[in-house]
C-alpha cells in the first residue's frame, strides 16, 4: 500500500517550508498539501494537533506528527533510503540537532523582537541577530552546506528563514550582506537547490508580506 502523506500548512510559515524542503529532498512530491487559515483553523488541524493547534502537521497514513523539527526527524527515520538529512555518527547527529534547536530558540526569537520592537529595543535586537548569525557562520566554516557537501538537517532548519532575514534587513536597515558574507553565500547556494526553490516563496512575495508586518507600527 502506498504511503498517504498530507501536510497541513500555511504558505508563509518557515516551519512549514522546512517540511516541504525535507519531503522534496526525499523525493516525496505527490502528497496532499492543505493550506490552513490560521485565523479560522480547520477541524482537521484541531483534531490532528489538539495540544498546540499549530501548523505544520504531517499526517502519514492517518497518523499526525507535529512540530517542524520533530517532523524532519520523522521524515529522516521513515524515508531513510535516500538523501540522508542527518550524519551517521552520533556526535555529529547531536550537533546537527543542537544547531537546529539554536535556530528555533535564538534566531526565531530575535526576528520576533525585531518585528515587534521599536526604537532602542529594535536596535538591540538587530545587534543580537548579527551576533547570532556570526555564530552560525563559524559553525558553517568552509563547508558548502552545514551538512557538508549536501544539504542536511541544519540547512533545512535554517534556510526557510534566510529570505525573511534578508527582507527584514531591508526594512530595518541592517547590513547582513556585509556582516555575514559566508552565510549570504550559503543562502544563495541553497536557493539554487530544486528542493529549496520549489518550497520557498519568491523574494517579492516575502517582501510584500514583510511590508505588512512593519506597517503595523
Amino acid at each position: 500500500m502506498a504511503d498517504e502523506v498530507v501536510l497541513l500548512d500555511f504558505w508563509a510559515s518557515p516551519f512549514g517550508m522546512r517540511v516541504r524542503v525535507a519531503l522534496a529532498e526525499k523525493g516525496i512530491i505527490n502528497y496532499e498539501r492543505k493550506e490552513e487559515d490560521l485565523k479560522n483553523k480547520s477541524p482537521l488541524l484541531l483534531r490532528m494537533n489538539p495540544v498546540h493547534k499549530k501548523i505544520p502537521v504531517l499526517i502519514h497514513n492517518g497518523k499526525p506528527i507535529s512540530e517542524s523539527l520533530i517532523i524532519l526527524q520523522y521524515i529522516e527515520d521513515v524515508w531513510n533510503h535516500t538523501n540522508p538529512l542527518l550524519p551517521s555518527h552520533p556526535y555529529q547527529r547531536a550537533q546537527a540537532r543542537f544547531w537546529a534547536h539554536y535556530v528555533d530558540t535564538k534566531i526565531v526569537n530575535i526576528l520576533e523582537k525585531i518585528s515587534k520592537g521599536k526604537g532602542e529595543e529594535r536596535e538591540v535586537a538587530k545587534k543580537e541577530l548579527i551576533e547570532a548569525l556570526k555564530l552560525l557562520e563559524e559553525e558553517l566554516g568552509d563547508k558548502t552546506y552545514f551538512g557538508g557537501e549536501n544539504i542536511g538537517f541544519v540547512d533545512i532548519a535554517l534556510v526557510p528563514f534566510y529570505p525573511w532575514i534578508k527582507s527584514f534587513a531591508n526594512f530595518v536597515t541592517l547590513n547582513i550582506d556585509g556582516e555575514c558574507p559566508k552565510l549570504i553565500a550559503w543562502g544563495k547556494r541553497c536557493l539554487q537547490k530544486e528542493s529549496v526553490a520549489m518550497s520557498l516563496p519568491g523574494e517579492q512575495v516575502i517582501n510584500e508580506f514583510t511590508k505588512k508586518i512593519f506597517s503595523i507600527e
